[in-house]
């Protein structure tokens, strides 16, 4: 089953990474800050780290898009 991205549908997807990216780099910089602080909120903790974990989630469905299949 080969799909293959339209021009402009890769220049989206291309951005939409782009922008999940440093929204990932984001949340660590705040997962670490949260981390130091002694009365750490655990529960917001918790919250980025799920958060992180969609938007890897996502970053890599949309690798994938990009990438195109190679049949071996």
């Amino acid at each position: 089953m080969s799909f293959e991205l339209s021009a402009e549908s890769a220049a989206e997807y291309e951005t939409e990474l782009a922008r999940l990216r440093e929204e990932h780099r984001d949340l660590d910089d705040a997962i670490e800050a949260l981390a130091r602080m002694v009365a750490g909120d655990r529960i917001q903790l918790q919250r980025l780290k799920k958060r992180k974990l969609a938007l890897r989630d996502r970053i890599s469905f949309l690798e994938d898009q990009l990438t195109p299949d190679i049949i071996a």
